[in-house]
């Protein structure tokens, strides 16, 4: 929401309690702001007024703008921002805001894997490849197959990749308990046991590995420009390199001498900018793979060194090639490269040597160019930030070291810092190509070197990158592919997939970010054009004058999600939810889910949760009641804003009893039509505001929101949409466990074959429990049915079916406890 000239900035998916809160206030027109006040979404009561905002000045097209600080505001709630004319969207404060966001972004990755792609469950490049600029082999075929596309062409570079793997291994490696598994090795849904981000450090490192198949023989690139035919799907890629339409790609040898770019050659000088890569992963890899895939971790635990070497012998970049656009990674440093692949030989070898020689590369670049700049050729400076000096900042042993390596890490910050001052967003980032990507990577450092010092002077920053790529920015946008569901995210981001009916949308990826409008004006083949029936470009109102950022499909500069921009995030947003499991004194999430609603609670515990629902009946109150007392078992119930306005003496005494109370809507509307899931009968301000009665009609029973976080939706019928809204509104969706049938309760002998009397849902539980256990299951009862069913489940089998469960071994938790767990 916004003033036709006042807008308020924040990050959309929310804030944890204790961290650093700034929005930003912004006018096209002069604005004085003295004061702004935070509002309680669901009492819409004021809770905090702050006075004095930190006024920004005029800056770009905007006359007047303002940070608003609540960093001082811990309370978990959901809210919104009221400042001048201007009022923020919602958002909660809450410990788990950040809860599954590292595992979302993998979403992106397994969309981009080559060879066997999940995402359409095809395969792609299946002849790949064929090598050039080898010295023997030119020509010769090589099993290159697998690996991620690059962006939404379908080049693959070692650069990028070996980039990708090291930031997903680092995340893993720092922040293992915020990694899920709901994926197998494949890509494809079914937990395997191992963590997600294993199984895609795996697909990745497979095909690093078979891009050095010998000793000495390093390859740095598959495919090339003439990739640039059409926005086509990968699968039926007609792309000829002169072997025939779709008929195999070709492999660059890492030759050290410079090869073809465009019209021209390119600056290569060397190897060890890749070999560098490649030693630092297989020597990583090789250690954290051991306990997944062992027969790969020795395999690349073997090449090591080999790679290092080789870098020894080949100093210099090895950049990459192009043949019909000027277009390439320019990537312009080395000694970081080798300077990470001698400190994983170090961990893994503990040998002395290998630390010498990793102070020697890093004392020739402190400070990674970028930071600080104006700007830099298109990854120049590669990759964008060296935790090859985080980790000589640990050794143990050497304070001398240690301290001389913290003063880089905090001299590339202070840089930056000294641009962000000028910006209201405090973004102190060069628009350049793939910003997003830098912002990543300033994050990354800032949240190191907070971590090895404890120094917050950069707090504020490392907190407003965060927030910028989550919605507090310019264009009020997250930069992350539907991350949040509810809020504004890019919709027409530049992936082939969205030109193709019934693919939807790259979820989880990081697009490119803003660049300054001179290099956008200087681009080939840009336009503004929207995807059919869209209009094209949206921020017209707020878009700066020296940078642009545009959610247009035809955008490739801006909106093109990255491969290696997106894996990089995943330390940072892990990070972020093992420092909210820590505030929140939370413990790592075991429930299940189905499209983001939670229908099954820790599969590891034999505990049941009895859930009961009701709109206008009441029928089996007392039953149920008494059946729950007898057993000594506190119930779940859900009820609509027309039960709570209609049966108020009903809920006080479940609530007397210590009963968990919850909302099932206002109105009890239906969300989806019955025959498309995927579709929706109301808007997000209908669903918001039906479901705010319900809490306002909570809180007259003296039930705060607060208390009652957890949501069932009207029919027990929900889709991935409204999870989301629900979550932008700090509530979680449950359900009840599907193929349990308890929930067939409801029916009447007049459905036919629909109808299940009392005994075939007692039957089938039992039968359930025998086959695969009850562990975390929710398992659903009506608190009222159709007169037309005379044989209610309450009457006898509810209390039959809890002593015979209590038999087994079960207990019966109300279902806020048991998603705790």
């Amino acid at each position: 929401m916004s003033h036709a000239d006042e807008w308020i900035r924040i990050n959309q998916l929310g804030y944890l309690p204790q961290s650093v809160k700034v929005a930003v206030f912004m006018s096209d027109e002069a604005a004085s702001v003295q004061e702004y006040a935070l509002v309680d979404a669901f009492t819409e009561q004021e809770v905090q007024t702050f006075r004095a905002p930190q006024s920004t000045g005029a800056w770009e097209n905007m006359k007047s703008t303002y940070r608003l600080d609540f960093s001082d505001f811990v309370q978990p709630g959901t809210y919104y921002l009221k400042a001048g004319n201007a009022v923020s969207p919602t958002f909660p404060i809450a410990a788990d805001v950040y809860k599954g966001t590292a595992d979302f972004l993998l979403n992106y990755l397994r969309q981009q894997r080559c060879g066997d792609n999940p995402r359409f469950d095809k395969k792609c490049h299946q002849k790949d490849a064929y090598i050039v600029y080898h010295p023997t082999k030119n020509g010769q075929h090589i099993d290159v197959r697998g690996g991620w596309h690059d962006a939404s062409d379908y080049l693959q570079y070692t650069t990028t990749t070996a980039n990708a793997i090291y930031q997903m291994m680092f995340a893993y490696q720092q922040n293992p308990e915020a990694f899920g598994d709901e994926y197998g090795t494949d890509g494809r849904k079914g937990a395997n046991g191992i963590p997600d981000i294993i199984d895609e450090i795996r697909w990745g490192m497979d095909w690093l590995n078979r891009m050095n198949p010998e000793p000495g023989e390093f390859y740095n690139q598959l495919a090339d420009d003439r990739d640039h035919v059409s926005m086509r799907l990968p699968f039926l890629d007609p792309a000829d390199y002169g072997y025939g339409p779709g008929n195999g790609r070709p492999v660059y040898f890492c030759s050290g001498e410079k090869q073809k770019r465009g019209k021209f050659m390119n600056e290569t000088t060397g190897v060890a900018s890749t070999t560098g890569k490649f030693a630092s992963c297989f020597s990583l890899g090789s250690r954290i793979l051991k306990d997944f895939y062992p027969e790969l971790a020795e395999q690349i635990g073997k090449k090591a060194k080999d790679a290092f070497d080789m870098g020894g012998k080949k100093p210099g970049v090895c950049q990459t090639a192009s043949i019909v656009s000027p277009y390439i990674y320019e990537e312009d440093n080395w000694t970081d490269d080798m300077e990470l692949a001698a400190m994983e030989l170090y961990h893994a070898s503990g040998e002395k040597e290998y630390l010498n020689r990793a102070v020697e590369y890093a004392r020739r670049e402190p400070v990674t160019p970028w930071m600080g700049a104006d700007s830099a050729r298109h990854y120049q400076w590669y990759p964008f930030v060296n935790l090859g000096h985080y980790h000589l900042a640990k050794v143990k042993g050497n304070s001398r070291l240690n301290q001389e390596f913290v003063r880089n890490l905090r001299a590339g910050i202070e840089r930056t810092f000294e641009k962000a001052v000028k910006s209201p967003f405090l973004h102190g980032i060069p628009y350049i190509w793939c910003s997003n990507n830098l912002t990543v990577a300033m994050l990354t450092q800032c949240g190191l070197y907070r971590e090895l010092t404890g120094d917050r002077k950069y707090a504020e920053m490392e907190a407003a990158m965060l927030d910028w790529l989550l919605g507090c920015n310019p264009w009020g946008t997250s930069m992350i592919i539907e991350l949040p569901l509810h809020g504004d995210y890019p919709s027409e981001s530049h992936a082939a997939l969205l030109l193709h009916k019934g693919y939807g949308q790259p979820t989880g990826g990081l697009v490119d970010g803003p660049v300054y409008n001179s290099i956008f004006k200087g681009l080939r083949g840009v336009h503004l054009n929207g995807l059919p029936g869209l209009p094209g470009e949206k921020y017209e109102a707020v878009q700066p004058h020296t940078m642009v950022y545009h959610d247009v499909v035809n955008d490739y500069s801006t909106n093109e999600p990255t491969m290696d921009g997106t894996a990089s995030l995943t330390y940072y947003l892990s990070l972020m939810e093992v420092e909210g499991m820590k505030q929140g004194q939370l413990s790592k999430d075991l429930n299940r889910y189905v499209d983001g609603g939670i229908v099954g609670t820790n599969p590891g515990k034999k505990v049941i949760s009895l859930v009961f629902t009701s709109d206008d009946k009441i029928d089996g109150e007392e039953k149920i009641i008494r059946v729950l007392d007898k057993n000594k078992i506190k119930g779940s119930f859900f009820f609509t804003g027309n039960f709570f306005r209609r049966f108020p003496a009903v809920v006080k005494r479940l609530l007397e009893k210590q009963h968990y109370v919850g909302s099932h809507s206002d109105k009890h509307l239906l969300y989806m039509p019955w025959e498309n899931r995927d579709s929706l009968l109301v808007s997000r301000a209908e669903f918001e505001n039906d479901l705010l009665n319900s809490y306002r009609e909570m809180s007259k029973l003296g039930i705060n929101y607060q208390d009652a976080p957890l949501f069932m939706p009207p029919y027990e019928y929900y889709n991935r949409t409204i999870a989301a809204w629900s979550k932008g509104l700090g509530l979680r969706v449950v359900n009840y466990t599907p193929g349990t049938l308890s929930n067939a309760d409801y029916t009447t002998p007049d459905m036919g074959k629909s109808y299940r009397s009392s005994k075939e849902i007692y039957e089938h539980l039992l039968a359930m429990e025998k086959k695969e256990g009850l562990n975390g299951a929710i398992l659903l009862v009506h608190f009222g049915t159709d007169p037309k069913r005379t044989d209610k489940f309450y009457d006898t089998y509810l209390n039959k079916l809890i002593q015979t469960l209590k038999r087994k071994g079960y207990q019966f938790q109300t279902i806020a406890e048991a998603v705790a767990e």
